[in-house]
């Protein structure tokens, strides 16, 4: 899978990626990530990529002509839909990774400043993320969160493909208590099932304990966490 990243901060992101599950699927061409500088779209000497708000206000606004000329210089290498990343958009859920890394690649424009011109959303993005309820600096860090989740589903990324059944959010809902060694540390102790072999019992020892998550991100556990 391809990700394109267009941002006036390009080098943000190989440092990010350069290590961890990601990395290692990038060093082996699992995945390609490639981070474009808009200001390399622009046309004047400056490379101005903002401009005053019509109407007034504070801050700047990103200018659309280097958004969609950046785009447009990507499409023929990534058919992927081009995604925005914006607060008010749909937020972030393994479901919806899910159905992103189904896709041949994705395009994610990064904003900054006060936004971006509308003219992008409505002639360009095919979809607006969000990864919650909050306004951050630009749109890199959430890009960031964006690729580590869709990446890691993809085929070939993830060393123990059968780990992802266990992931928080996987089909023990929002994850379960997890424990290694040693078995007692400061008078805390693993449950004994746990210890026991008994897989089948851990099983439904896992469930019983896997937590959900309600509306606003706050964790519950289904049953009161215990260490006996």
């Amino acid at each position: 899978m391809r990700f394109d990243l267009v941002s006036i901060f390009p080098e943000l992101f190989e440092p990010v990626f350069r290590r961890g599950v990601v990395g290692r699927a990038l060093q082996r061409g699992v995945l390609e990530l490639h981070a474009h500088d808009l200001r390399d779209s622009t046309t004047d000497r400056h490379r101005q990529v903002d401009d005053e708000p019509f109407g007034g206000g504070a801050g700047m606004v990103m200018k659309p002509e280097p958004v969609f000329a950046a785009v447009d210089a990507i499409r023929p290498l990534n058919p992927g839909p081009v995604l925005l990343m914006e607060p008010w958009g749909e937020l972030l859920t393994q479901d919806l990774a899910r159905e992103l890394a189904r896709e041949p690649g994705l395009i994610v424009v990064c904003g900054r400043y006060e936004g971006i011109d509308d003219r992008v959303r409505q002639g360009l993005a095919d979809r607006e993320i969000s990864v919650g309820d909050y306004v951050l600096t630009g749109g890199e860090i959430p890009a960031m969160v964006l690729i580590d989740v869709v990446a890691r589903l993809l085929p070939g990324v993830v060393g123990d493909e059968a780990s992802l059944g266990q992931d928080s959010f996987g089909d023990l809902g929002g994850g379960f208590p997890q424990y290694t060694r040693p078995a007692e540390f400061r008078g805390l102790r693993v449950p004994d099932v746990l210890l026991s072999g008994d897989h089948a019992a851990i099983e439904r020892w896992r469930r019983d304990h896997a937590r959900t998550t309600r509306k606003g991100g706050e964790r519950l556990a289904s049953t009161e966490r215990t260490v006996r």
